[in-house]
Order: structure tokens, then sequence, then C-alpha cells
């Protein structure tokens, strides 16, 4: 029995060993082999623990949990644990530029001394993690404090400071879900395209190796499943109608709602919405569960749509600002139901009574969609579309759309299945502006004169969808309101990691969506772009960072520039 039980036990130490080879390999090659190797070993009862943490993510995205510790926080922490004060933390910080190599130093030469230290598993510190997510409500602070000290305080050096970095969010290791994907196919000996389809489908990297562990079979028995949301599918940006419908020849036009994603989500009588970010917004959106209740006709389904709010006086869209206002409303929800009034509509479905429809064709879709919605006018309905090849009906089309206040259209592969999370060429967006960005704040600099106190310099950061680094591609100052940056400084501040001078680095979290005059080669910056004369249009609230744009598309978009400029430039 004592053999067993030590079989299914792992020490952190050795995860912790696997974190630094990763950190100090280049090759991704090698990181595959690396990670594929480790899961091998790995017993299958944590496995599921395992991958997860070696993309540096505790909870899967959809989870309704979060660590909820920020920079401060942790610092406050580290201080109680080795008796160096916070302000001394951040010094060391500025120099060192990374709170895990700060906190192992620190630990090296710890002031304090625990008398009975205690081996960390990977059990062990999975479950601390739980523990501080789930400290809510009065005295979650100092609860948090204290579950995450005790791990602390049983943590080796190299232990703490992957530990550390884990709660930031910011394993620093340069792997992603694509690489741990690519592992997992490699560790098990299965197709990659399997692997990442189980994934899509779960949408939890743990279940996917774990299922993957036991063969081909387990892992092509996963499936949708109600109330667990999958990645939206996205859509490519397109120079014109005309070049789309050479491509395509027949194809669906729908407008593009200016509003904001949703995934719905009813099984018997019980609905939950999730948003873009694939977090559960139900509570804050009692107007559309219940329009949903009232015009969704099948008994179990998951259906992907757009809420728009609605200027009663014009009949148009209004600000996007003003949809968030309702998706973050915690109290008085009811007040807003008639200040900021919702339609919604749907153009898509993933699952409907028990079966996928992804790999439907979207024709075929579209038309489940018209029998399981029985609209309810002006709240609730499908998108409107029209199917043609023709340009001139199009056009016509792209500018009803327009004239209706909305952002522009959709243009759709009739015979495309819906690849969750994926942006293929199977949908592309029409619009009339150049085509923005959605990058991370990653620094800031203090305003100075009438922006004193501000967060008023921004640098952004475009994502590595391999290794999950956010490459510099610039800085804004320009864009925002004065309302704005105070809003702006607000959400920063608590995300500050360290500061020097008038320059802070900021834990990569917040989202804003950029427009510019131009996309540039450049050595200056790690992305190896630049953006010209970039300026903020709005704060993303309902993208997460591992939503932002990635190089790909960066680089696509600076393609698509040069071809409509007549240059030949390679990818």
């Amino acid at each position: 029995m004592g053999g067993l039980i030590a079989q299914i036990i792992m020490k952190y130490s050795k995860l912790a060993d696997v974190y630094e080879k990763l950190e100090f390999t280049s090759s991704k090659l090698e990181k595959t082999d690396i990670i594929s190797e480790f899961l091998k070993e790995t017993p299958e009862d944590i496995l599921k623990i395992v991958s997860m943490l070696l993309t540096g993510q505790v909870f899967p995205e959809w989870a309704e949990l979060e660590l909820g510790v920020g920079p401060s926080l942790l610092y406050d922490t580290i201080s109680f644990v080795t008796g160096v004060k916070p302000a001394e933390i951040k010094n060391l910080l500025a120099k060192e530029g990374d709170i895990g190599n700060v906190t192992e130093k620190i630990l090296k030469k710890k002031v304090q001394h625990i008398l009975f230290k205690k081996e960390l598993t990977v059990e062990q510190v999975y479950t601390s993690f739980e523990r501080i997510a789930r400290a809510y409500g009065s005295g979650s602070q100092n609860k948090k404090v204290k579950y995450l000290a005790e791990l602390l305080s049983n943590a080796s050096p190299k232990e703490a400071k992957y530990i550390v970095r884990i709660v930031l969010g910011e394993l620093r290791i340069g792997v992603a879900e694509g690489l741990v994907r690519n592992a997992i196919a490699k560790a098990f000996n299965i197709e990659v395209n399997l692997v990442e389809r189980a994934f899509m489908l779960a949408n939890h990297i743990g279940i996917v190796a774990k299922a993957a562990k036991n063969g081909k079979d387990a892992l092509e028995k996963i499936r949708i499943k109600v109330f667990i949301p999958i990645r939206p599918m996205l859509a490519q940006i397109a120079p014109d109608i005309q070049h789309v419908l050479k491509e395509l020849g027949e194809a669906a036009m729908e407008i593009k709602y200016d509003g904001a994603r949703v995934q719905i989500h009813k099984k018997g009588d019980e609905i939950k919405i999730y948003s873009r970010r694939l977090e559960n917004v139900t509570e804050a959106l009692p107007d559309i569960v219940k329009m949903a209740r009232e015009a969704i006709k099948a008994d179990e389904v998951i259906i992907d749509g757009e809420t728009v709010a609605i200027d009663t006086a014009t009949g148009k869209p209004r600000a996007f600002q003003e949809i968030l206002k309702r998706f973050r409303r915690k109290h008085n929800i009811a007040g807003m139901l008639e200040k900021i009034p919702f339609e919604t509509y749907i153009f898509d479905v993933m699952f409907v009574n028990g079966k996928e429809t992804i790999d439907m064709n979207f024709r075929e879709r579209r038309q489940v969609i018209e029998e399981v919605i029985k609209p309810v006018k002006g709240k609730f309905g499908t998108a409107e579309q029209i199917i043609t090849s023709d340009f001139d009906e199009a056009e016509k089309f792209y500018h009803h759309a327009l004239n209706k206040g909305h952002e522009g259209i959709m243009i759709k592969n009739l015979k495309a299945p819906y690849i969750p999370g994926a942006r293929v060429g199977y949908m592309y967006k029409i619009k009339p502006t150049m085509e923005t960005l959605d990058l991370v704040v990653i620094g800031a600099t203090w305003g100075t004169g009438k922006r004193s106190g501000w967060l008023g310099s921004y640098f952004l950061g475009v994502r590595d969808e391999i290794t999950g680094e956010f490459l510099p591609v610039g800085r804004v100052a320009t864009g925002l309101s004065e309302e704005q940056l105070k809003e702006l400084t607000s959400s920063l501040k608590p995300l500050i990691e360290y500061e020097e001078g008038q320059k802070v680095t900021l834990k990569p979290m917040l989202v804003v969506e950029v427009a510019y005059q131009e996309i540039q080669r450049s050595p200056n910056y790690k992305s190896g772009y630049a953006l010209r004369f970039p300026r903020v249009v709005r704060i993303r609230d309902d993208k997460s960072s591992r939503e932002a744009d990635t190089k790909d598309r960066l680089i696509s978009l600076y393609n698509l520039q040069a071809t409509s400029e007549k240059k030949k430039l390679d990818l």
C-alpha cells in the first residue's frame, strides 16, 4: 500500500526543476521534449493539475475561481514570511525586474526560520491555491495572506520563485498552451490534430492530457458539455467585399453588430451566459436570460451571438462602454435594465439536444438556429442575413448595416465548420475603418503637468501564441479623455509590479483596442514591429490578456497593409 501511495505523490521540487529547465531553454522543440518526458512520468492522478501548472495557470479561464492576489498583497506576504520590508522588496524588484528572482534571493538569506518545515508536493501547492481562490468576503485578504504565507514558508527558494510567479500570472518560462498540446501528443504518441480538437471541445488542457494518457479512444470520447464554455471562433479582416466574394463565391452576409459577444448555454430551465472572456455574467443580464428562456425552443443548446445596447431615442447602438456598464454591474441591476436595454442576435450554434454541431457546415448550422430560435421582436432573434454571390447586392447590404449604426458586415463561408478559438478563413469582417489591434498594457509612465497623478503613457504588448510572452510593439499616449485616464489609472494601479523613476512595470492583464496609421518593421522592439501614431480607441474589459492579438495577426495585418500598397512582402 505504501508503494502505491508513493507512486501518486510528486514533490513540487520536481516540477520546479522542470520550470527551471524550460526557463533556460530557448528552443521550442527542446521545450516540447522536456515537457513530453515530464508528462510521461507524471502520475495519472495529478496529470490534470500538472498540465495546467505547466502553462502557468491554476484554473481554466472559464472556472469561477481566481487567486485574487495582486502585487501589493503578494509583497506584503513575502515581507511577512521573510521579515524584509515591502519597500525593500520593491527596491530589489526595480533592480531585478522579476518578483520570482527577488523572492528566491531573499529566501536564500532568510531572516525568519520555520521549525517544522514540510516538503511540498504538487497536490499541496494546488490545494493551497484553491484555498486562496476560495477565500471570499469579510477577512478574505487576511486569509489569502495566511494561506500563501504557509505555502512560501515551506517552499525552498527555487520553489518559491515559481509559486509567486504563478500567483501573479507570469510564469516566464516561455510555455503556453500550444507547446503543452504538442508535448501531450508526443508523450502519448497521438496525432497533434486529435489533441487540438479535444482541447477545443474540453477547453481544459488538464482533461486533455489525462485522456491522452489513456489513449486515442479516451481522447476521442471528449465532448462539448453544456455550462463549460468553449472559445469563440474568430474572424479575419479582409481588404474589401470583392476580394472575399472572389474567394468564396456564394456566401452568407450578416450584420457585424456593434456589441459584446455572448455565449448562451441552456439545459432544461437553467440558462447561463458567458462573456467573450468566458466569464459567467448571468446574474448581470437577467433580461437576456428571460428572453432566451422565451425564445429558445431546444431543451439543451449552446449558441453564439452578440448583445447590443440600444439608444431608445434613435434605435441605434450605444457606445461599447455602455454595454460594459451592464456586464460589470453587481448592484442595482434592475435599475440598469431600463437605462441600457439590450437586443441580442444569435449567429451560430455549437451544440443542440445532445449533439455537437461544430462539424456541420454553416448553411446547416444556420438552419438549426432558425429551428431552435423563435424570435422575440426587438429583444432576441437571429442575426440579419442574406446569401449572395453578387457584389452589388453585398455592397447594398453593407451600407444597410452601416446606416443602422453597426460596424460593418461579416462574410461567412457557407461550407465551413465552427472551429473554436481559431481565427481561420471561414469568416471575414468588412469595416469602413482600418482594422484595430487589441493589445495588452505591459507598462506605463506617470504623467506630468495636467496629467500628474495619472498613468498617462502606456507601453503595449502583442502576444506570442507559443510562449505566452507579451512582446513590446510601441507606446501610446493619445486617444483618452481625462475621465478615461482617471479610470484607467484606477484599474492599473493594483497591477503595478514595480516602479523605476516615472516608469512602472505592470502585470499584463488589461487589454486596450488601439488604432494606428501604419505598422512598421522595427529593431527597437522585441516583436520586430512598431505602430506609427497609435491611439487608444477603448478599453476592452470584455477580453482577457489571453485573447489579446497575437504576433501572427500583427504580421498578417502588416502584410495586408503592404498588399493594399501593391508591395510584395514575406510573412
